[in-house]
């Protein structure tokens, strides 16, 4: 069952993840970008540099296991899940921000996240250089992230009328299917988890909790206007969980390196839930001035 879940479960469940995210884009997700060129470059930066930085000085807080270690810096290499445009939705965000944020963060995510995950197992498990994305599994890297969410994009030009009405049922089938892969990778590896479990709780609840602070606050450090903000902070802070479990198990081919996405995954949405009402508080005023013009 576990095998099962892992050879073809995981990869089919990224499959309907990222084909969602595809119906749910246009080109003009990727032009609009110089609209707001400010607000992308910060929240990219954020990403791509800064979390990385941040779960390293985590990982050796905490002294984790190689392996676990690893595993974290791969889920801080992933990016931004689709879960992101529904918080924001819901918090009042830039939601066309966040469309184009993990639009963009999909296309590097194929080179930075191989490049990530080999200089984490290079630092933490020396002499292990089998167990890194080789050009072989970056090539699988890119099938698995961007294929499918070119697939999407296509449907919806050829068919958009089908690509709105297919949007929400795919939405709520990607929802259903993480969270049934979570469950099943949490289940197949009971033991291994409930020996870590302490140790990845705490430092997964940090680094979501730092991940949608750094998102929000240092954007508008830079004077981000507070709904894009808004929108980074969620992009920023809530990964794609079920990707890191799928390279993990399906590319690295290591079940324990998927356990902090499996916890995250988990957790995760109580807290991105409970930062939503805290950022209410944070911009009442010109969140709630600027959500009616749009």
């Amino acid at each position: 069952m576990g095998s099962a879940l892992t050879s073809i479960g995981l990869p089919v469940a990224l499959g309907i993840i990222m084909f969602g995210l595809g119906l749910s884009l246009r080109p003009s997700d990727f032009a609009r970008v110089a609209k707001h060129p400010k607000a992308v470059v910060v929240a990219l930066v954020c990403q791509l540099v800064l979390l990385p930085a941040i779960c390293l000085g985590l990982v050796v807080l905490f002294q984790l296991p190689p392996v676990l270690a690893v595993g974290m810096m791969l889920l801080a290499a992933s990016p931004g899940g689709t879960t992101a445009n529904l918080y924001s939705h819901l918090f009042r965000g830039d939601v066309a921000l966040n469309i184009s944020l993990t639009a963009i963060n999909s296309v590097i995510a194929v080179f930075t996240l191989p490049l990530i995950t080999n200089l984490a197992i290079w630092i933490f498990m020396p002499g292990q250089g089998e167990l890194g994305v080789q050009f072989a599994k970056a090539v699988e890297v890119f099938a698995i992230v961007l294929l499918p969410v070119l697939l999407g994009m296509l449907v919806r030009w050829w068919r958009p009328r089908f690509a709105e009405a297919m949007d929400k049922p795919v939405r709520i089938a990607s929802m259903v299917i993480l969270a049934v892969v979570i469950a099943g990778a949490i289940a197949s590896n009971w033991e291994l988890l409930v020996a870590n479990v302490g140790g990845l709780a705490l430092i997964t609840v940090l680094f979501c909790l730092l991940s949608l602070a750094v998102g929000f606050f240092v954007p508008r450090l830079f004077r981000v206007e507070p709904r894009q903000a808004v929108a980074s902070s969620f992009e920023i802070g809530i990964h794609n969980a079920t990707l890191a479990i799928v390279i993990a198990q399906t590319v690295i081919g290591s079940v324990e390196m998927s356990l902090p996405g499996a916890v995250y995954g988990v957790l995760m949405f109580f807290l991105a839930l409970g930062w939503g009402f805290i950022l209410r508080r944070l911009v009442p005023v010109q969140v709630a001035v600027a959500a009616p013009a749009e």
